[in-house]
């Protein structure tokens, strides 16, 4: 009965919309009217896919690249402006002594103050199918931060919730000024509007802070696939140029070059934006949809650190994601590729920056001028070169697996302990198994401070504990992609250095 009361609100939510002007018709409206019961229909429709987001949109007939699938009028979208309406609400944000406040601060207290109008808001049937919660970051506890294991991860999740922590402290002013309800003055209700703004805000031109938009944002993630080498190549194309010389003659780098380079790579790359002529925020197809496939939102970029942090998701095969290895102090003095650029891809491949930047470390210093343009080329320089190159990576990517408290192994076991305690049919057995299953499963019953059941030795599966055991997941999955690639990169240096030493050989036998 709670997911047909779900669906009704729902079904309400997509009426409140088309009577907003929210469509996904893309001929004249004249011609095919919209639905008064639904903004969808004519090319989307919301859907469910288990393995692949959760609920989103999936396409009712086929779709070609770059068709207009949504259009969001202006007036329906929820930015500062449009809160700013409420003369209370602005009466005191626009006072000077809240003129410190981030406009993404001001807009987090706004959605905040809309909240708490409960069923008066205007946004109120949007507002009641957000999640009730995120996994980003910001929400992870001391122990689900150590779960993540690598210093870098670690350290990501302490700063942003050091961030989150910051900003709601600077806002409490605010809102206790504007007398919110008790529950939205917490820290968990600064979390929940931050990072319901960090994962679902659209760019708009006007408003750094960005807006919400109302059935545009239940597309799902798409990661870009062959975009993703678009940074890689900027760097080649720089450094095959002049910035060849420049490095080698006076030891600047193209760091000192980089900010005034076109910003090409870095662009995050958008399916959509706002049209002022259309004025709404449209919609448009990334590729050829088939009848019945999920129709899917680039958001960007990302790492699968960066969504998580961002987005509290992950992705299991995500081709932007990459793994940083440590160089050495001295590699940097004489390199001429920023430190992003170096890295190894998810498939364990290093990346043409990384690996350009060892084959000039590794040839003797009076031999690197005379053989930069190869380098710059990509074009490998000798067998020994190479060799001690992807030795030198191999090492590394060891070296650092072996520092971390535990091999994926235990890693893959833990997570199916962790993916048999989320379907189990009696929660009370919840404690038996985390105790049985013993480390890390234990140690997260004594971090999380589980409620006990009244018999004394149960242990409740509330909310609380599902939302804990939910992000102790992410932090294992994160962990064991992490190790993929450094294994996956061993075995890539392996049986290349194997081909390569295979080849060396029948060349001097043919000699």
């Amino acid at each position: 009965m709670e997911d047909a009361g779900q669906d009704e609100g729902f079904e309400r939510f997509l009426k409140w919309a088309a009577n907003l002007g929210i469509s996904d018709c893309t001929t004249n409206l004249s011609l095919h009217p919209q639905s008064p019961t639904s903004c969808l229909g004519h090319s989307l429709t919301v859907s469910h896919f288990p393995d692949a987001g959760g609920r989103g949109l999936a396409a009712v007939r086929d779709i070609k690249k770059g068709e207009l699938v949504l259009r969001v009028p202006k007036s329906v979208l929820i930015t500062r402006d449009s809160l700013l309406k409420d003369d209370k609400l602005c009466s005191f944000v626009n006072n000077n002594i809240y003129s410190s406040l981030s406009p993404t601060q001001i807009l987090a207290v706004c959605l905040l103050y809309e909240m708490g109008k409960g069923k008066s808001s205007w946004w109120y049937p949007y507002l009641m199918h957000l999640p009730r919660s995120y996994d980003v970051l910001a929400s992870f506890s001391e122990f689900e931060m150590q779960a993540l294991q690598v210093d870098d991860a670690i350290w990501t999740a302490e700063k942003a919730v050091s961030k989150a922590k910051s900003e709601w402290k600077e806002a409490n002013s605010l809102m206790d000024a504007l007398k919110l309800k008790p529950q939205l003055l917490t820290f968990r209700a600064w979390i929940w509007a931050s990072a319901t703004i960090s994962s679902r805000a659209l760019h708009i031109p006007w408003d750094e802070a960005g807006c919400l938009c109302p059935v545009g944002d239940l597309f799902n993630y798409a990661a870009p696939g062959e975009e993703s080498n678009d940074l890689e190549n900027v760097v080649h194309l720089m450094n095959a140029s002049s910035l060849e010389d420049t490095s080698l003659s006076n030891g600047e780098t193209t760091d000192d070059f980089i900010g005034d380079q076109p910003d090409t790579g870095l662009e995050r790359l958008t399916d959509g934006g706002f049209d002022e002529n259309m004025a709404a925020y449209c919609f448009y197809a990334r590729k050829n949809y088939k009848k019945g496939s999920q129709v899917l939102l680039g958001y960007g970029t990302y790492t699968n650190l960066e969504l998580l942090e961002h987005y509290g998701f992950l992705l299991n095969e995500n081709p932007n994601d990459k793994v940083f290895i440590p160089l050495e102090p001295s590699m940097y003095s004489f390199i001429s590729w920023p430190k992003v650029s170096m890295y190894i891809h998810q498939d364990g491949k290093p990346s043409f920056a990384l690996l350009s930047a060892l084959r000039l470390w590794a040839t003797p210093p009076n031999q690197r001028r005379s053989i930069s343009h190869l380098v710059y080329s990509g074009s490998r320089l000798s067998v020994y070169n190479e060799i001690s190159v992807l030795k030198w990576i191999s090492k590394n990517c060891a070296m650092i697996l072996s520092n971390l408290p535990t091999v994926i192994e235990e890693d893959s076991l833990l997570l199916s302990t962790i993916n048999k305690i989320e379907n189990l049919d009696k929660p009370t057995e919840l404690g038996k198994l985390l105790c049985a299953s013993g480390g890390e499963a234990r140690a997260f019953v004594e971090a999380s401070d589980l409620q006990k059941g009244k018999n004394g030795s149960e242990l409740l599966f509330s909310g609380k504990t599902k939302r804990a055991i939910e992000r102790w997941k992410l932090a294992v999955q994160w962990r064991i992609s992490y190790k993929k690639t450094l294994i996956d990169c061993i075995s890539y240096c392996s049986v290349t250095i194997n081909s390569l030493s295979s080849q060396n050989f029948l060349a001097m036998r043919t000699k």
